[in-house]
């Protein structure tokens, strides 16, 4: 069941991190959109939550964002 949907700009105010970061990690294959309504982008608020918490977790431990993203394709 998809939980409560999040924009762009709430990402940024909740979680204190950018626009561009979001971008970045989306096209990465990081963070998934789940819908789209008209030039807007939404995702799975806690999915987002989730997917940020182990990003924070695997950089903090030294991974770089490339084994990062080979982590979380593999757990995919």
């Amino acid at each position: 069941m998809a939980g409560m949907m999040i924009s762009p700009d709430l990402i940024t105010k909740k979680f204190s991190i950018s626009y561009q970061t979001i971008n970045y990690y989306t096209n990465l294959g990081l963070l998934t959109v789940r819908k789209k309504q008209g030039n807007s982008r939404l995702y799975d608020s806690e999915e987002v939550k989730r997917s940020l918490a182990k990003i924070t977790e695997l950089k903090n431990q030294g991974y770089s964002l490339k084994l990062i993203c080979d982590i979380v394709r593999r757990q995919q």
